[in-house]
């Protein structure tokens, strides 16, 4: 991501950020630094398809731990599928090794927003009192799937509206190509891969967590930076 963007993003973000800024001007900033980073995404893809050597696919492996691993896997998945990259998930100790496919770009942009949203959703965990008939790992669990349902879908919608309002008749025809290389690379290397079966959570902490997805700053002020610890602490 240019120095430019970075520069924009984190101004952006700072303000979102600051104590002093009402809940309307911080959700404004959230989501002008979201559309800057969904219409870097864009602007990637457009370049790879004039020149595929400055954006090639690539893969990653990203390793999440406990607590509460398997939860993180779905908040990966929530930020990779809009994105246009794909996860595969392999047991590792006490938690997984999250196999990422997808162009260069789009695996810098989720392994920078994963990051950013893991140190988020363990803030958020921690402000949020569990309540006294609910059993607290249960609660963080539901509350983990709300926050990730809601920011996976605010993502979807920035990716929209970012190839919408590209002005490129192909657009729609580009993401898709990117799509389908993106399976292919997959597909040979995990030719027998199975799906996972649904998960089913019965805590009650689906709506605050939804409400913490909602608040979200889908980048981070440190994006681009070191990635950071990949730990929710409660």
């Amino acid at each position: 991501m240019s120095e430019a963007m970075l520069s924009k993003v984190r101004k952006l973000l700072a303000q979102a950020e600051d104590p002093a800024c009402t809940p309307a001007e911080s959700a404004a900033f959230t989501a002008k630094a979201t559309e800057l980073i969904a219409r870097y995404g864009v602007d990637r893809a457009l370049l790879a398809a004039r020149d595929p050597t400055t954006d090639p696919v690539g893969d990653r492996v990203l390793d999440v731990v406990a607590p509460y691993a398997r939860d993180k896997v779905g908040l990966l998945a929530a930020v990779a599928e809009p994105l246009r990259c794909r996860c595969v998930r392999r047991r590792q100790g006490n938690g997984f090794a999250l196999h990422l496919f997808g162009f260069t770009s789009d695996l810098e942009r989720v392994d920078l927003l994963f990051t950013s949203l893991l140190v988020q959703a363990a803030h958020g965990l921690a402000a949020t009192e569990v309540p006294a008939d609910d059993h607290p790992a249960a609660f963080r669990r539901s509350w983990l799937a709300g926050f990730a349902e809601v920011v996976g879908g605010r993502l979807w919608a920035a990716e929209t509206a970012a190839a919408s309002e590209s002005g490129a008749p192909s657009m729609a025809l580009v993401l898709a190509d990117r799509s389908d290389r993106v399976q292919r690379r997959l597909t040979e290397e995990y030719p027998r891969l199975r799906t996972a079966p649904p998960r089913r959570l019965g805590g009650t902490g689906f709506g605050s967590g939804a409400e913490a997805g909602q608040r979200a700053n889908l980048g981070g002020r440190d994006l681009g930076g070191p990635a950071a610890d990949r730990r929710l602490t409660r």
